[in-house]
């Protein structure tokens, strides 16, 4: 089966972008950075590709000299375990970026993810009515809290 790496584009921050990632999730690093040349759409020496590795989940970012906006049509959803977890990539992504609703955000670089712990699967979709609230707890959530989830549990 061929290869799937997801791409980033951005105007010229895909060196920054792809540090910035790489310290965020452990077990990650960058592993190649290609720069252009003479005569290139930007000055030589500005990063053209970097390939960098998010925790086991390969990745290029790419320059290409004008902003390309970013949807929540594509989205990076990052599975926690924990509210430790959670609260951990939230302050990370959120970091010049904003919040959204459900534990969707949008980080400073325009790419959107989905901060989700595993254990909100436990919660949500419960056959019982009174514990079906979970749903309807969540939707006034922008980071999701496993707290609320327990208490409604309780």
């Amino acid at each position: 089966m061929p290869a799937i790496t997801p791409n980033f584009l951005f105007a010229t921050q895909a060196l920054e972008a792809a540090d910035y990632y790489v310290a965020l999730f452990p077990h990650s690093s960058i592993t190649s950075v290609n720069y252009y040349g003479e005569g290139a759409p930007l000055p030589a020496g500005t990063p053209l590709a970097v390939d960098f590795v998010l925790d086991g989940t390969s990745f290029t970012a790419i320059n290409c000299g004008v902003e390309q906006p970013s949807t929540d049509g594509v989205s990076f959803r990052v599975v926690c375990h924990g509210q430790e977890e959670v609260d951990h990539y939230w302050a990370g992504l959120t970091a010049g970026g904003s919040e959204g609703r459900c534990g969707w955000l949008t980080d400073r670089f325009g790419i959107a993810w989905q901060i989700t712990p595993v254990e909100m699967g436990n919660y949500l979709g419960d056959p019982d009515p009174a514990r079906a609230a979970a749903m309807g707890a969540m939707m006034t959530m922008t980071k999701i809290d496993l707290n609320v989830f327990a208490s409604l549990h309780a």
